[in-house]
């Protein structure tokens, strides 16, 4: 009997000890690492949402032809495969430099076969008027900002083709004198044309006419 207490005794002191060292936390112990129910379960994050990416906007100035001429381009180009959007646009821009300078200095030989017959009397009469009332130009082209296609229509094998040009000019007006009555070659003023061409697809003369002019309101 007394070695039965003896024992308990004994027990009871080594689980004392054994409490006071295993119980007591030391700020150091590692956190349990909690595994889910599931070995094979994954826990995924959601998708962010992907915010769509902005599309710049189109420079009015990188396009050929504006919108609205759109079924008239494909229209001509269905009656003539070999028309090329990019090389008739450089061809009008040439020749809106060459017939206004040649307006200008009031020489007009050199737009003769370029223009119709019409738009040549209105060019040779506006000159004729200068000369009268002894005003001289010295307008200059400084640059062409844009010309593209703003309009276009098939009468039969007759194709009409309207650009739109922006340019800058420098115009200066001189009397018989050489005094300046309008103008400054400084000051360069933005311009908005609407020239039509017009060409016979029927025919193998690849030479477009000038058959209009306006100013763009």
């Amino acid at each position: 009997m007394t070695v039965i207490i003896i024992l308990a005794l004994v027990a009871l002191f080594i689980g004392l000890r054994l409490y006071s060292v295993l119980g007591e936390r030391t700020g150091h112990e590692q956190q349990p690492i909690l595994k889910p129910a599931d070995p094979d379960a994954r826990v995924e994050r959601p998708a962010a949402p992907v915010s769509p990416v902005a599309q710049p906007a189109a420079d009015p100035a990188d396009l050929a032809y504006l919108p609205t001429a759109g079924p008239g381009v494909r229209a001509l180009l269905a009656a003539d495969p070999t028309f090329d959007v990019a090389r008739f646009l450089e061809g009008a821009k040439a020749a809106y430099q060459m017939i206004l300078e040649s307006f200008w200095s009031g020489d007009l030989s050199k737009l003769r076969s370029h223009v119709d017959d019409h738009v040549y009397d209105a060019f040779a009469s506006s000159v004729e008027q200068r000369n009268k009332e002894g005003l001289i130009l010295e307008n200059r082209l400084v640059h062409i900002d844009q010309a593209v296609i703003s309009a276009t229509t098939l009468e039969h094998t007759i194709a009409f083709v309207t650009v739109r040009f922006e340019a800058d000019i420098a115009a200066v007006t001189r009397n018989k004198d050489g005094e300046v009555v309008a103008g400054a070659m400084t000051d360069a003023v933005q311009t908005r044309d609407l020239w039509t061409f017009r060409r016979d697809l029927a025919t193998k003369d690849p030479n477009w006419l000038l058959v209009e002019t306006d100013e763009e309101e």
